[in-house]
């Protein structure tokens, strides 16, 4: 029995978080976009010479290397690193492109208005990040750390989460009694000290427990 490539054998797995396929790169720019929500969720891999079907195409050539080396070096900021793999499966010639997580997002992009914008991972799709994350992520780098004061927002909000999975942000203004600002700025000291996680539901970003 013949020995499965570890290309075909990812390419089984079919598109997912850590796993994308590109029929070929035709805009740098777009593809920084999958780089930064890589970087910013959990790494992942792109898979260029690969159809949406799993089918292999095969690159053409070594252009598609330079454009992802463009990707990076001209449209993320931070510069996403990435490694690049060429491997030949049955005569055709597949791009691995790796993208480990890192703890230096956030990692931007441009948007369709060339506004660089921060994306997260979310089964096989690119979504912006909001302020919330994007502000959690920058007080992680605060060498004093995050001090949390725990005041009657604080505790309104733990006392709603013992009874509901998770929160969103309007309605955390509503049951904390506050404004957007002070609910984005509690929101993100609790994501940075890893009280609280985020989780994509239908594209909206949500808030739960860190259950230990």
């Amino acid at each position: 029995m013949k020995k499965k490539h570890p290309i075909e054998a990812l390419i089984e797995q079919g598109e997912h978080q850590q796993l994308d396929f590109k029929f070929e790169v035709s805009d740098s720019k777009k593809i920084a976009r999958t780089l930064s929500a890589f970087a910013n969720t959990d790494g992942g891999r792109l898979l260029i010479g690969v159809k949406d079907n799993g089918n292999i195409s095969g690159v053409r050539s070594e252009e598609e290397y330079y454009m992802i080396e463009a990707a990076s070096r001209m449209y993320t900021r931070p510069e996403v690193p990435f490694e690049a793999t060429r491997w030949e499966v049955n005569g055709k010639t597949v791009l691995e492109v790796y993208i480990a997580p890192s703890p230096d997002k956030p990692y931007t992009a441009p948007d369709k208005d060339d506004k660089f914008k921060a994306y997260i991972r979310v089964a096989d799709e690119n979504i912006l990040a909001n302020e919330v994350l994007v502000l959690a992520w920058q007080k992680k780098h605060e060498p004093d750390g995050t001090l949390l004061k725990i005041s009657k927002p604080v505790e309104r909000l733990f006392a709603y989460l013992d009874n509901h999975p998770h929160i969103n942000i309007s309605q955390f203004c509503r049951i904390g009694r506050i404004n957007y600002y002070t609910a984005k700025n509690i929101l993100s000291d609790l994501l940075a000290m890893d009280a609280l996680q985020y989780v994509v539901i239908d594209k909206h970003i949500l808030y739960r427990r860190v259950l230990a």
